[in-house]
């Protein structure tokens, strides 16, 4: 997959590209089926595939105060449309200056000028410039002006056909499940496990205590997290090899009344090495039970050990996910 960073007239060459847009947050089930379109479409014409997104979530500047939380950031987002089949990915800054510019001339000069827009694949309620005055309807008139065709698809389930409401995939209705704690829900919209990225960082040695050491993985603060809970899953090293972990996300009500923030810590199960200051990648399988508070720590220990016999139980007839679990494929930065 070729990565672009800069909208440049000729990106694509003649004869051109079936082209897709949106924030793609999470590259869910969804994203995957209008991306099958795409290239079902391109391989019927004999055109490239190109997809447009962004480096960040365009509501995190139109609308910061009530942005989304992201199912995945950039790197994983692109690593993620790799596997897609997808020819190019054009990743476009999302600034002040862009959320004002009027979706005429994103129609020029990206799906036209940039990549060669012969067909534009979007869904049949897609907006775009600004103050999302662009939609289908503009799509189709100025495509009968720039000589381009314009598929607008309504939303899919997971089986990729369309779905009625209620079973439609989409980035909100993945993040509300994560909410709620209905990781099966949530795991079948994404055909894979949430995972989340973060660095292992220094924790108050509690682990210690318990006799269960444990990897403190700082998430950022703009990732979506699953509800509190204990969780069995899977933890990435940067060798990329999966190792059943068991997951404790929450605010440790055993030892703290009043914590504001959740921590994520993973217990290897196996696994007694070093790990901090390593980029970790944690995947949730199966929630397990609720975080609770225990009268000492003699019994918060007992059920920890439980939780990991659980864990084990389940990680040991699964594989680690249904996408790759190494590094991803090269891609080629052109710009």
């Amino acid at each position: 997959m070729k990565v672009f960073r800069d909208a440049v007239p000729g990106l694509v060459a003649p004869p051109g590209a079936v082209v897709t847009i949106g924030a793609y947050d999470g590259v869910h089930e969804g994203h995957r089926a209008v991306i099958a379109r795409v290239r079902e479409l391109a391989s019927d014409r004999g055109l490239e595939t190109a997809l447009v997104t962004f480096d960040r979530h365009p509501a995190s500047v139109v609308r910061p105060e009530s942005a989304p939380k992201l199912l995945c950031d950039l790197d994983q987002r692109l690593e993620l449309l790799a596997d897609t089949g997808i020819d190019a990915t054009l990743v476009l800054a999302f600034d002040e200056p862009r959320s004002k510019e009027p979706a005429e001339d994103f129609v020029r000069e990206v799906l036209v000028g940039a990549l060669r827009a012969r067909v534009v694949v979007v869904g049949q309620d897609f907006h775009f410039g600004h103050q999302r005055q662009g939609n289908v309807a503009l799509l189709r008139r100025m495509g009968a002006e720039l000589d381009f065709e314009v598929v607008g698809l309504d939303l899919v389930g997971t089986d990729h056909h369309p779905a009625a409401e209620a079973d439609r995939v989409s980035s909100t209705a993945i993040r509300a499940a994560l909410a709620a704690g209905d990781l099966p829900a949530a795991t079948r919209m994404l055909g894979r496990p949430h995972e989340v990225r973060g660095t292992v960082v220094e924790g108050d040695g509690r682990a210690r205590e318990l006799g269960f050491r444990t990897a403190n993985v700082a998430v950022p603060d703009d990732i979506c997290l699953p509800a509190d809970g204990i969780y069995a899953g899977w933890y990435l090293r940067p060798d990329g090899v999966p190792r059943p972990a068991a997951l404790s996300l929450g605010r440790r009500p055993t030892f703290y009344e009043h914590a504001d923030t959740s921590l994520l810590e993973a217990h290897l199960l196996g696994f007694d090495g070093e790990l901090y200051g390593e980029a970790a990648r944690v995947r949730f399988v199966a929630r397990l039970r609720d975080e609770l508070k225990f009268d000492s720590v003699e019994a918060l220990a007992a059920q920890i050990g439980q939780d990991c016999d659980q864990a084990t139980a389940i990680l040991s007839g699964l594989q680690p996910g249904t996408i790759r679990a190494g590094p991803a494929p090269p891609t080629e930065p052109v710009a």
